[in-house]
């Protein structure tokens, strides 16, 4: 399976600043990339974005194949320089902007944070094309950064309980497993992102923690 390791500047948690799905890869303006080789690796075009000036794409948006979503902070002229390179990016209101830290979604579902609003998870849900369901990681309610997942599999913070485990199978539908990135980094979503067809880590991530997150995600044919 393709990957890519990799830092932005000297900062090995990407998962902060990027989002990748099976349509595109979203990556921040301010930093020098390869897109080229992001590309072949992913398989998705590179798109450049910001969300109000900033480069933490993968704390302010979430997404799946049919779309993109993004707090009311995303101005209008970056929605239309995303809309411009062909990306379906919708605007959800209410008082929580980290929306990349608060779902875990992919083609098939997603796991909620407990913290969103039932309104705010009905107009998430129509948006994305698919059912959410609230639910922990490890505890914790930022399940965005506790878990990282793609149509072929879903990796989680290693202290997930097995009905955590279970809840994610059954809400993404794909095998579920548990795991670190970044040489012990528990906090997998701001290590790994990916997609169907390969994935990007943080440089530090170590041989044996790029088997497990090979195995996770990309389990299924």
């Amino acid at each position: 399976m393709p990957f890519l390791r990799l830092n932005f500047g000297r900062i090995p948690y990407l998962g902060v600043f990027c989002l990748v799905t099976d349509t595109v890869a979203l990556m921040p303006r301010r930093v020098k990339l390869d897109e080229r080789e992001l590309e072949e690796k992913l398989g998705v075009p590179v798109v450049r974005a910001e969300v109000m000036g900033s480069s933490l794409l993968g704390v302010f948006l979430a997404g799946n194949s049919k779309a993109i979503v993004a707090p009311y902070l995303l101005s209008e002229e970056e929605e239309k320089d995303l809309r411009k390179a062909g990306v379906e990016i919708h605007r959800i209101g209410g008082k929580l902007t980290a929306l990349g830290n608060l779902l875990l979604v992919n083609d098939r579902g997603g796991l909620a944070s407990p913290s969103l609003p039932a309104r705010t998870m009905e107009e998430l849900s129509q948006a994305l094309g698919v059912p959410l369901e609230k639910g922990t990681i490890s505890g914790l309610k930022t399940v965005g950064s506790a878990g990282v997942a793609t149509n072929r599999g879903a990796l989680l913070h290693p202290d997930a309980s097995e009905e955590e485990m279970e809840r994610v199978r059954r809400v993404l539908k794909v095998p579920v497993s548990t795991g670190t990135a970044c040489d012990g980094e528990k906090y997998v979503g701001i290590c790994v992102r990916a997609n169907s067809h390969g994935f990007l880590t943080g440089e530090p991530t170590t041989g044996t923690e790029l088997g497990v997150i090979e195995r996770a995600l990309f389990s299924e044919p």
